[in-house]
This record gives structure tokens, sequence and C-alpha cells, in this order.
């Protein structure tokens, strides 16, 4: 998500940490840098010039020319104007006090508005809602009542699209919020199309007035314009962010998080609302025992994948381990790490339970016999059993810093409780 924005402010934010002292001449000549970056990662002009303004009005002061840490302080400001420039606070969508509450989604063709939709109503059932999807104009009215007399909240609407803004769809979608009267009007919007993911939200804005924004495909190679040019050009919040193709990949927005990502500062909350939503808590407790037990088996170390790859592909998760840079930037080897687990758990399909939970036993002939099983070469196999042998190694150090985990304990799910 926004690697290459990322690169590029973290190198710059890294030279100023590394001056013992800062002039104004250093902290103008990065913020010319900065200025660049944000450009040509398409983020409006004029949001850019402005961002720029505030942020030099704040660093170049005393207090940060004269601190002992100026580096810091200047990486503190910038952080704290992309949050405000991202919209200060996360936008949440309030419900009505008698269902349903109606959601409208509007947004051109092939921006994703139906798998919004979709995930959408995948992220409220979560919450213990009812959700009821519908599509064209002559039903949802029909569907408000019916959901209404149903109880089941929210409603939500999946409007037409075009591939182009024009006066006949735009009419349609007017027709539909004052038959209905929905209580959100969310605009999805492309966030790989960059500036014109900011033209559309303009235009709906003004032609029939949206609550909020659902950026798409963030997971994708979006440059960074639409999420940070958005909520500056319209005035309204971005309310979730769509990570990938599965229900499951809808995200609340949270403008500190993603400035703290976009500045490589990590993102450990996300991370850690991930696992809980993963693990099971009598799972974790069992696995935390059998590392202090050291009776942590193979069987245990398939669970361990399994979960891991639950919680989403690799390079999301590293991309939320604050200052983890070797994720960044290589697609194609993270693809190959997602590939290596794909490879250790088909080969731990391929062992017998006994050989599962006593390894030791696994000779030359049997090591043949799981790579055969297994579609893979004996070379991987001994690949797997020794790193199976390097983290039993670091299990037995983990439970000498269980009074240190502080918060972290059982964050992810091959650490203990």
């Amino acid at each position: 998500m926004l690697d290459s924005l990322t690169n590029r402010l973290t190198g710059i934010l890294d030279r100023l940490r590394g001056f013992g002292r800062l002039t104004e001449d250093n902290i103008q000549e990065a913020l010319r840098e900065v200025r660049v970056a944000l450009l040509e990662a398409d983020v409006n002009f004029k949001v850019v010039k402005g961002f720029i303004d505030r942020v030099r009005v704040k660093a170049v002061g005393q207090d940060v020319l004269q601190s002992l840490t100026p580096g810091q302080q200047v990486v503190k400001v910038v952080r704290d104007e992309l949050v405000e420039l991202l919209g200060g606070s996360a936008h949440r969508l309030a419900m009505a006090p008698h269902p349903p509450t109606v959601v409208m989604l509007v947004g051109l063709q092939g921006s994703g508005k139906t798998t919004s939709a979709a995930k959408l109503a995948r992220h409220f059932q979560k919450q213990g809602q009812h959700p009821a999807t519908q599509r064209p104009v002559e039903i949802c009215a029909a569907a408000r009542d019916e959901a209404a007399r149903r109880g089941l909240s929210p409603l939500i609407l999946d409007t037409a699209g075009r591939l182009h803004i024009d006066e006949e769809m735009l009419e349609e979608l007017r027709v539909i919020k004052r038959a209905v009267g929905p209580h959100h009007v969310l605009l999805v919007v492309d966030a790989m199309t960059g500036q014109d993911a900011v033209t559309v939200a303009e235009k709906f804005n003004a032609a029939i007035g949206i609550d909020a924004v659902v950026l798409t495909k963030m997971d994708g190679d979006a440059r960074g314009g639409a999420a940070l040019s958005v909520r500056q050009v319209t005035g309204r919040p971005i309310a979730f962010v769509g990570v990938g193709e599965k229900t499951e990949a809808l995200e609340p927005f949270h403008p500190d998080r993603l400035a703290q990502r976009i500045l490589g500062m990590g993102d450990v909350l996300s991370l850690v609302e991930k696992a809980q939503a993963t693990v099971d808590a009598g799972q974790a407790e069992a696995l935390a025992q059998k590392i202090r037990d050291d009776t942590f088996t193979l069987e245990d170390f398939a669970t361990q994948l399994r979960q891991l790859r639950s919680m989403g592909p690799l390079g999301q998760l590293m991309d939320m381990v604050p200052f983890f840079k070797g994720a960044r930037g290589l697609p194609k080897e993270m693809t190959g790490e997602e590939r290596e687990l794909d490879r250790y758990t088909a080969i731990i399909g391929s062992m017998t339970p006994h050989e599962r939970r006593e390894p030791s036993v696994i000779n030359g002939s049997r090591r043949a016999r799981i790579a055969r099983g297994s579609g893979t070469n004996v070379s991987d196999v001994n690949r797997l059993l020794k790193q199976y042998a390097q983290l039993r190694k670091m299990m037995k150090g983990l439970k000498n810093m269980e009074g240190r985990m502080g918060k972290f304990k059982g964050a992810l799910p091959f650490l203990p409780r």
C-alpha cells in the first residue's frame, strides 16, 4: 500500500534524523523533496501546496531548530499534518434509531460498488447486524419497507454505474435518494485512478451530495493521490478502504494509522486487531502452554502457518510492522515467501501423524516419501525441518520473555499469550 511514496518519504525523513542540528536550509530542502514526492504520488497540487506550507510554518521554528532531537520533531510535524490531511479522526457510520439504516453506494462502473456492497454486508454482519442488499431504482423503496418489516439493518443499495458521469445516471441517483432517504451516501472510488478519483468525488458530491468515501483497490499499485487528496478537496471523510477481493478485505479507515504506515512507522494496532480476529483464544493459550512445556510439534507449526495466512497477504502484514523496510518494494520476493508457506503446509500435510509429533523419526527414506507426496524436493523438506528446529530453539527463549511482552502478548499467532 503506497510503497513508492513510503520509500520516498522515509528516505527524506531518515536524512533529517541524521542531523545533529537542523538549519532552516536543511528543512527547506527536505520539504522541496517531500513536495516532489507527493506530486509524483498524484496528490492534488493545491493539497500539496497547503500541506507543505503548514509543515513549513510548524517545522521552521525555534522549538524545532533548537531541539536536541530536531529530526524527530520534524517527523512528528509531518506525521501530524498527514493525519489531518487524511481526515483527522476515523469516520464511523451511525446506525438509525429504527431499522433499517439505509446505506446507498454510488460511483462509476468498475469502481468496485458491488464488491464493496458484499464487503459492507460482511462487515456489519460481524457486528451482529443483519444486512439486506438490493440493486435498481424500482425496488429500493420496497426493499426498505421489507427490511423494516423483517428488522434487517443495514439496507445496502448497490446503484447502477456508468463508465463516465452523465446526467441520466445522476438523475437516477437523485430519484433514489429522494424516494428512499438514505442515512449514508457512500461514494466508491478506485484508489488506483489517483487524481481522477478526486475529480469523480467532487462531481458526485456537487450533483447528489455524499457523506463519505470508500477507497477500493488500496492493496494494488495505488500511488496515494486519491487517499491524500479526497478529504481535503471534497470535505468528506474516507470511511472504508478495500484491501483485497475477499469479502473480509474491507477495513475501517484510520487517518493516524495510514499516516504512520506512509512514514514507515508501521501499524501495530491494525496488526493486533487482525490477529485478534483470526486467532482463537483457546488455541493461543494451548500453544503458549506447549511453548512453556517444550512440546511444540509440527502439527502446531502447521496450525500457526494457517493462521498466519488467514490474516492476509504477507506484504500487507509486513507493512504494519514498524520500520520494516525489507518487504517494501519487493513484491516478487514477498510472493515467493507466501509460496514457501504454502509449500511448508503441503510438506507437513504429507507426513504421518507420528512424524508430525516426532520429527526426529524422519530419516532419509521418509524425507523422500514426504517430498514425493507433497510435490516438493527433499531439499525443501530438509529446509522445513531445519527452520522448525530453529523455531523450537527460539520459542525456548520466549519463555524467558513472558514478563516483558507487554501489550504484544498474543498479538501475533506465533507469540505466546
